[in-house]
C-alpha cells in the first residue's frame, strides 16, 4: 500500500498547470464484507469547472474521463510450470513486489483513443504498466511472465478494462458504475480519476474508499494474522471434531 500511495503522490505532483479542475465523488467510503456478500455496485461522479483564477466560466470540450481503481498492494509470485521426465514443476518464476490486488479501468472510450501509450504507461493507466516496475533485472521476463499475471487476474476478475463505461451527461459532468466483485480482497482502494482533452491530462483528482470485512469473517480474519498459532491450533480441533462426528453418525 505504501507504493501505492507514493505512486499517487507522484502523479498529482506532476500535473502540469492545469486549465481545469475536478469536483467528484464516490458513492461509497466503505465497502462492508459480510457472509452473504456477493458484489457490491459503486458509482463514480463528477464535473470539470475551470481552475481558480480562470478566466473561462465553462471548460470547452470535447473532453474525456479514464478512472483507475487500485486495490490494497501485495506481492505476487507468477510461476512457470514445466514438464519434466513427465512430471509438471515449477522450473522459473518472477516475483511483483507491491502489486495491486485489484485493478479496473473505466473509460468514456477507447484508452488508445483518448491518449498515447506512453502517457497510459507512464501514469499506470493500463495494467502492464505495474508489471514494467519489476526490480527483477531480467526486463524482457518480467515482461513475459507480468503479462501472464494479468491474465490470470483478469480471469479472476481482479483485472479489467471496461471501455466506454464513463457516460457524459452534459459536456462536463459524468458518471460512471463498477461492480466490485465477491472475491475483491479487503482493504484501502484509491479511485484515480484523469480528464483529458486532445491527448493531454487538463485534470485529475483521487478519492479513497475502503473494503472490509466485518461480523464473525472480520474475527477469523484478524485472529489468522494476529495470532497464528491460536488459530491453526482451533483449526486442528475442529477438523478433528469434525471428523469424528462424521464417523459417528454415518456409523449408526
Amino acid at each position: 500500500m505504501i507504493r501505492l500511495l507514493v505512486i499517487v503522490a507522484l502523479l498529482l505532483a506532476a500535473v502540469p498547470a492545469q486549465a481545469a479542475r475536478l469536483l467528484s465523488q464516490v458513492s461509497n467510503d466503505t465497502v462492508e464484507i459480510t457472509s452473504s456478500f456477493d458484489g457490491e455496485r459503486m458509482s463514480f461522479f463528477g464535473t470539470v469547472v475551470p481552475d481558480v483564477g480562470s478566466t473561462d466560466r465553462v471548460v470547452e470540450g470535447p473532453l474525456n474521463v479514464v478512472i483507475v481503481v487500485l486495490g490494497p498492494t501485495q506481492n505476487r509470485v507468477a510461476r512457470q510450470k514445466s514438464n519434466v521426465f513427465g512430471v509438471w514443476l515449477n522450473t522459473d518464476q518472477v516475483e511483483f513486489r507491491n502489486f495491486p490486488s485489484y485493478f479496473h479501468v473505466i473509460s468514456s472510450d477507447r484508452l488508445t483513443d483518448i491518449t498515447d501509450i506512453t502517457t497510459l504507461t507512464t501514469n499506470y493507466i493500463l495494467p502492464e504498466s505495474h508489471t514494467l516496475s519489476n526490480n527483477n533485472g531480467d526486463w524482457w521476463k518480467s515482461a513475459v511472465f507480468g503479462r501472464q499475471l494479468v491474465r490470470l487476474m483478469t480471469e479472476e476478475g481482479l483485472f479489467g478494462i471496461q471501455e466506454n463505461g464513463v457516460n457524459f451527461l452534459s459536456d462536463t459532468f459524468y458518471s460512471a458504475r463498477l461492480t466490485l466483485p465477491s472475491n475483491a480482497p479487503p482493504g484501502p482502494y484509491i479511485a484515480l480519476t484523469y480528464v483529458f482533452k486532445n491527448g493531454e491530462i487538463i485534470a485529475r483528482k483521487s478519492e479513497g474508499f475502503a473494503v472490509r470485512k466485518i461480523g464473525f469473517e472480520r474475527f477469523l480474519a484478524q485472529s489468522a494474522v494476529q495470532q497464528p498459532l491460536a488459530y491453526g491450533v482451533v483449526c486442528v480441533i475442529l477438523a478433528l471434531f469434525t471428523g469424528w462426528l462424521g464417523g459417528v453418525l454415518f456409523r449408526r
